[in-house]
């Protein structure tokens, strides 16, 4: 009941919020994930090796999504830019935001000592406090977009 009583409230701030700051915020992302998906689609061994050390999945099932998950960033990076496929794109970017998140927090809980090389070489001194912090505003950018897309789309089909 409370989440319904301020949905008016929080639906009229965002409507508030200019068009050309919402794109702005889809090319950020977008181009974050196609830089982060081309980083990887350079070095997919050294990719495999980073989703190794987090010691979740077999290395067969690794190495699979070493060559399969760069390019999905690069593709779903390119919807949001170009507004094609744009849901879905969103989509698929916030739940391997929150999945990596969750592996992540996972790992420095069992004492893990990891880089998530989603930028490289630029991203390996970085400590777990920057990297959660970057993970958590990017997870949410990635769910405001997302709220003013299905929030427009109530407003749309209630008029």
């Amino acid at each position: 009941m409370v989440s319904e009583m301020n949905q008016p409230a929080l639906n009229s701030q965002l409507s508030t919020i200019p068009q050309f700051v919402w794109r702005v915020v889809d090319v950020i992302v977008g181009r974050i994930f196609i830089y982060a998906g081309a980083i990887k689609v350079l070095d997919p061994v050294q990719f495999a090796t980073d989703i190794d050390n987090y010691k979740i999945l077999p290395w067969t099932i690794g190495v699979g999504l070493a060559f399969y998950l760069p390019w999905l960033e690069i593709f779903c990076g390119l919807a949001l830019i170009l507004r094609r496929l744009y849901l879905g794109g969103l989509s698929i970017l916030t739940a391997l935001v929150a999945v990596f998140l969750a592996a992540t927090i996972a790992a420095k809980i069992r004492g893990l000592d990891i880089t998530c090389g989603c930028f490289g070489h630029a991203s390996q001194n970085w400590n777990f406090p920057a990297h959660l912090a970057l993970d958590l505003a990017i997870l949410g950018a990635l769910l405001a977009l997302s709220f003013r897309v299905v929030s427009g789309n109530r407003l749309q089909n209630a008029v």
